[in-house]
This record gives C-alpha cells, structure tokens and sequence, in this order.
C-alpha cells in the first residue's frame, strides 16, 4: 500500500506559487458556498512521524478563513475527559454544520498506538475499526465530510528529518508530546497504519494517501484534494443517504387481536395505600442517598433516562429521586427543542455533551429517544433520519456503559382515561394549568401512532446493557415507589459487580475492548 507513497513526486518552487494564489481563492470560495449548506467538514490528519503533518494544518490555516476553521490535538487527557468515556472529548470537538473541524488523530491515535505498543492483538484492533467505521458512517448520513489524510515518508527520509528535528533549532517546536515515540518501528508503524486504513477505508470516508517527501508537492496535493472534495459534496444532497433504510417492525394484520403491543401488557391496576407508600419510600430515600455517595467513591456514574405520556408522572418520579440525593451529585435535564447551536450538529452531539463525571448522575427529563418518538410520530425527523436512530442510540448506550455508566431507563405507562382525567384536572387547577398545553390535546389525538412507536422502541433498544422499565403509571404512588426500588436494585448490582472484580478499573474507556475488559 505505501509503495504508492514513495515514488519521489515533486512539485518545484516556482510551480507552487504559480498555483498557491488559486488555490487559495478557490478554497476561500468553497468555503464561504459551505457556510451557506447543511455540510461541517472534518479534516483528519493522520501518519508516519516526521511527514509535516503540523506544518500542512499550518498552511491550510494559512490559505482558509479561520474564522470557519477549528484545530484540536488531541494529545493529552484532561481530568474532565477521563471521567468520561473516550469518545466525548471526540463528540464535544465537531465542528457545526456549515464549518471545518481539523483533527490530528483523533479516534484513530490510541489504537493504533495500542496495537504498536503491543498492549492488543490484531483482533483488539479490529472490533475498535469497527466502531470507528460505524461512527463515521453515521456522521457522514448527517451530513458531515469526513476528508482524512495519510502523510507518508521513505524510512531513510524520516531518520533524516526526525535527526534534524532533534537538533536545537528555531524547529524544535514540531517535536509534539509522542514525537519519535515509534521513530525506532518503521515497519510496525506502516504494518499497524495498513491494516488502520484498510478497515476504515470507505466511500462515505475515504483515505487519501499523500508523499510527503517534497513539502510542495504535499501541500498542493492535500489542498486540491480537499477542494475537491468539499465542491463534490456541495453538488449533492446535504446528508446523502448511504444505504437504504428498511423498517425491521413486521406489517401486522388490521385485526386489533393482532396489534397488541408490550404496553398492552401492563398491569395498571397496581396500586399503593398512602400509608404503605410513606413507609417505603422513606426506607427508599435512604437507601438511595447512601448508594449515591457509594457510587460517587467507586467513580460509577449514572444516566437515568424517563420517558412517558404526557401527565404521566416523569416529573414527580424525578423528584422523588433528587429529593433524596445530595444536589452535589446529580443534575436533572429537561429536553426539549434543539437550538440553533444543538441543530447544526448530530441529534447525539447535545447528549453526549452533558454525560456526567466519573461518580455523578445524570437525570433526563425526555431524552434522545425523541428521535423515534415525536420527531418520527410528528415528521420532524425524515423516515430514514429515524429508522437509522435505533442503532444508533444503541451504539451510543453501548459506549457509555462499557465505560462504566449505569444506564437507567424508564418509560412511566399510563391508560388514555387515566391521561385524560389528569389533564382535565390540571385544567381545574389554578396551579396546574401551566401543566397543559395544546400541545398536550394534540399529542393524545395520536395516541395510537405513539402507541405504536414506543412499542418498536423498546422492541428495538432494551438491551442487556440498557434495558427498559415499563413503569406502571395510573397511581403515582405505586409508580414512584417502582422507580425508586430500580434505582436501588440497579445501583446495588453495580457496585457489587465492581467489588467482586476488584482489581478491574471498570471506568476505563474501550478503546480496544478484550485488552479493556482484562
């Protein structure tokens, strides 16, 4: 593959300045008709030590508007990134539609130096290429350009420049944070950069290889590539569709016998007397309170995720959990409308933004599960905007508890009599109205597209790794106490895991995962 990257092309002083001044208009040209589309553009420099790859962003930097142009390195760790999974630092660094993110590395740095430093096999290797392949397949169905860049260098050109680079010159500068940590294993670094790119060379992401031998030739090349590129994607639709989308939720005969759903199995009729339910749920606070602050000491975070009917008790079971919790170790979101900012990026981008700390909680009040909910019931989203989301969310859930999250999801089931009499009584209620909307009498008209809807959801996203809870709803005090009792079993179960395989950092991020799991 490399030999393609050695065959000494050059491009002479004169030619390149003959073609710079062009170049440079076309490309602040592209980007202004970018700023116009539903298109960011992720610019990933990759490669062999010692190719320039700092001084092609340099000159890229030079020649774009920096003002749509954000660079990020991701060199090392910060606290906040560590008590994180490993793709939130990736996540919160996107660039917004319309704009060029330009990363060195990125997702591709820690496997690849994984797999050089021995500390994964090949078949490590291979389930996180994976990951990466369906991360940027599902960004580019977004609309993002993914436009990644392979510098290569002969081995004798790399010792020469990496010697002179050592030197105490005006360029000692270059020699980043992990500069030279693998100039001593040419051939590992191209053996582990081959199979790199072979697993994650694609049409929706592809791999442009570049020989850096001549820094003329290198930097025309990679400009004129990514011109290409972006004036490419803006002849096309802003978010291609890469594959066809197909529903995996059978057509089900008209007969009612025959579209009974999970939430028909539900047993509404549970309920609590008020004495009983004051008993518990004051053993129940406790409990909570004390396993919180376990979980805070063992760095366990938790996401808790309610979903439900209109009226049907997501905030009063919220409270119930808050009030017995220290303030300090939670934050409670209530979802609603994208903004501006959260539009022009991913539907993900805003909830992963706000994934909690090592040890804290974080509680959604309405979640990403809107994306197959009313932005599919009410055409928000587009058909294969949502039908993708399943695996997507999946994907996303998967991530945050193989680094350790205790994933809580709730959907609190209410009858449509029970909903309409709440609705009637907050309607009768001074302090109550501003419960109800209209929009709340337009959502119930639908009870049967939503009916529907939340049946493949959980379907199709209660996994082993994050299951969903139908909580019986019609009396708040059976459905509070329910909710409470999860919470404590769940967290007990964690913690209990974590002090049977002491020894096993269970918020360590995957980057590869069998070498991850020890």
């Amino acid at each position: 593959m490399f030999e393609a990257a050695k065959l000494g092309r050059k491009v002479s002083k004169e030619f390149f300045k003959e073609q710079e001044a062009d170049l440079r208009y076309e490309l602040l040209q592209a980007q202004r008709d970018l700023a116009e589309s539903g298109t960011s553009v992720v610019l990933l420099i990759s490669g062999v030590e010692g190719a320039g790859k700092g001084e092609v962003v340099n000159v890229l930097n030079k020649w774009m508007d920096t003002r749509g142009v954000e660079t990020t390195a991701f060199w090392d760790e910060t606290d906040e990134e560590r008590e994180r999974p490993r793709y939130w630092r990736f996540w919160r660094a996107l660039p917004p539609r319309g704009q060029v993110g330009i990363f060195f590395g990125a997702w591709y740095m820690d496997p690849m130096v994984y797999r050089m430093q021995e500390r994964c096999g090949d078949a490590d290797l291979d389930d996180e290429l994976k990951r990466i392949a369906d991360y940027e397949r599902m960004l580019t169905e977004d609309g993002t350009l993914f436009v990644k860049f392979w510098l290569h260098l002969p081995e004798k050109e790399q010792k020469k420049r990496l010697k002179k680079l050592k030197r105490t010159d005006p360029k000692r500068w270059k020699m980043t944070p992990r500069k030279g940590e693998f100039s001593e294993h040419y051939e590992k670094v191209e053996r582990v950069g081959e199979r790199v790119i072979r697993h994650t060379d694609s049409g929706y992401a592809p791999w442009y290889l570049i020989e850096a031998g001549n820094t003329h030739y290198r930097d025309l090349t990679v400009g004129r590539t990514l011109l290409s590129a972006i004036r490419t994607r803006l002849e096309r639709p802003a978010r291609p569709e890469t594959t066809e989308i197909y529903s995996h939720a059978p057509a089900l005969p008209a007969d009612p016998k025959a579209r009974v759903t999970v939430l028909d199995h539900v047993d509404l009729t549970q309920s609590l007397e008020r004495s009983e339910y004051k008993s518990r749920l004051k053993k129940l606070k406790k409990e909570v309170n004390e396993l919180a602050w376990q979980a805070y000491q063992a760095k366990r975070s938790c996401v808790m995720v309610f979903e439900g009917w209109d009226a049907g008790g997501k905030g009063g079971a919220i409270r119930r959990i808050t009030n017995s919790i220290d303030s300090r170790l939670y934050r409670t979101l209530q979802v609603a409308a994208p903004t501006d900012e959260e539009k022009a990026r991913h539907y993900l981008w805003r909830f992963w933004r706000h994934i909690p700390r090592a040890g804290r909680a974080s509680i959604y009040d309405r979640s990403w599960y809107g994306r197959v909910l009313v932005e599919r019931v009410e055409q928000f989203a587009a058909e294969p905007e949502w039908r993708r989301a399943y695996s997507e969310i999946n994907d996303f859930e998967e991530q945050l508890v193989e680094s350790g999250v205790i994933m809580l999801k709730f959907w609190i089931h209410i009858s449509k009599e029970e909903q309409l009499r709440r609705f009637k009584e907050r309607e009768a209620v001074p302090y109550k109205k501003h419960k109800i909307t209209e929009e709340d009498w337009r959502n119930r008209e639908k009870w049967e597209d939503y009916k529907l809807a939340v049946n493949e959801m959980v379907v199709r996203t209660s996994t082993e790794y994050a299951p969903w809870t139908i909580v019986s709803g019609d009396d708040k005090l059976f459905a509070r106490i329910q909710v409470l009792e999860t919470v404590c079993e769940a967290l007990k179960a964690a913690l209990k895991q974590q002090n049977d395989n002491r020894g096993v950092a269970p918020c360590r991020k995957k980057a590869l995962p069998k070498t991850k799991r020890g």
